[in-house]
Parts: C-alpha cells; sequence; structure tokens
C-alpha cells in the first residue's frame, strides 16, 4: 500500500494504490498554497479509500526538480508522515513521473524560467539521459540526437518552449506529476532518504551585508 505525493510544480497530487489498484486519488491545480493543501488532501484521499494511515507500506514523493518551496512542501510532508507512522520513503524524480504519462520515447521538460528548461530523456520507462537545466536551443539538439528521426512525446510546462524547435512531436501539457505515477514508480524501488533534486542555484540571494 503506497501513499504518491506530488507537489514540486504547478499543482498537488495525492493517490494511494494497493499494488497496481488505485484506490483514491486527488488532484487540483495550483501556482501557490501547496503546504496548505496537501495535508487535508491526503487525509481526503485516506478516508476516501477508507484507510488508516498506519496500512500504509511506504510513502513516496516527487523530489525535484521544481520549485524550491513546493518541492520542500511535499519532502517534508512526506519525511513527518514517515517519521511518525515509522515507515520508509521513496522519492522520485519530477521528469521522471511526468514521463510516466507516454509510452516510448517521451522527454519530459520542465519550465525553469531565466531562459532554461529542465529536460530528461525516458524510453518505455528506461532513463536515456540524466535531468538537466538546459537552453532550449540545447535541449532541442539532444532531443534530435537521443531521437534520431523516431517519434516522441513531450511532456510538462517546458514543451512550449520546445514545439517551435520540435513541430513534429506530439505534445501532453501537464501542470505536474501525477501522484498515480509516482507511487507506481516507487513500487519497484528501493525505499530510502528523501533529498531534494536542485539541478541549478535558487533564484533567491540572501541580502547584501553591510560592510563593517
Amino acid at each position: 500500500m503506497i501513499l504518491g505525493l506530488d507537489t514540486c510544480l504547478s499543482s498537488c497530487s495525492v493517490a494511494v494504490l494497493d499494488g497496481a489498484r488505485v484506490v483514491a486519488s486527488a488532484r487540483e491545480v495550483m501556482a501557490r498554497g501547496h503546504q496548505e493543501r496537501l495535508a487535508p488532501m491526503a487525509r481526503d484521499v485516506m478516508v476516501e479509500a477508507g484507510l488508516a494511515f498506519d496500512r500504509l507500506d511506504r510513502i513516496a514523493v516527487t523530489v525535484g526538480p521544481g520549485s524550491f518551496t513546493g518541492l520542500r512542501v511535499g519532502i517534508a510532508f512526506a519525511k513527518g508522515l514517515a517519521l511518525a507512522l515509522d515507515k520508509p520513503t521513496v522519492g522520485i524524480g519530477t521528469l521522471e513521473a511526468l514521463a510516466a504519462e507516454a509510452s516510448g520515447l517521451v522527454f519530459p521538460a520542465i519550465d525553469a524560467r531565466r531562459g532554461q528548461l529542465y529536460l530528461q530523456a525516458c524510453e518505455d520507462g528506461r532513463a536515456l539521459m540524466a535531468p538537466d537545466a538546459l537552453t532550449a536551443e540545447v535541449a532541442a539538439a539532444r532531443i534530435a540526437e537521443l531521437s534520431q528521426g523516431r517519434p516522441f512525446t513531450l511532456v510538462g510546462s517546458g514543451a512550449a518552449l520546445l514545439t517551435d524547435l520540435a513541430p513534429s512531436a506530439t505534445v501532453i501539457e501537464a501542470q505536474g506529476a501525477d501522484a498515480r505515477h509516482v507511487a507506481r514508480l516507487a513500487q519497484a524501488r528501493t525505499p530510502g532518504p528523501l533529498k531534494p533534486l536542485y539541478l541549478r542555484a535558487p533564484d533567491a540571494k540572501l541580502p547584501a551585508q553591510a560592510p563593517a
């Protein structure tokens, strides 16, 4: 029995899976407010599933890349819940979870702002490249190199930055990862400590100190 969570991007998603069967799930698009919404959503999903939290076997959560605030909300909640229940945790990459939206050759892409996007390449669940922060032009070149003329799918908020450079691609818009995919991917993973995946430094800077 696995609880899947995602708060890394512009949605909040929770799902409970019993093996391959989705017992209950919920998903809401939101640019902000993940911290306030996640716990009530998890409670409601567990109520819908007719399960107490102590029935869970493990807790899975996306660990990035994504919003610095959002991914830390999900990780903190998963850690706290796992500690309270004495259950193991599994971290799933956001791009990998997005790639699960399609079969075949998939390039999950997240708009990272500042002229960059986060990109990964997957084929039928197997990673062909590690997640990376790239400009759209470099990403398009990487896609052309890996696809070699084969059909492929772009998934995620960064797809819009690539459609002009890859006009033949199938595009799936996604505001965030689906917690059902997060839970499914976690079934075959070895549990371990949750560590956020950052591909670049945060936009926020510490204020400069006045000279002594």
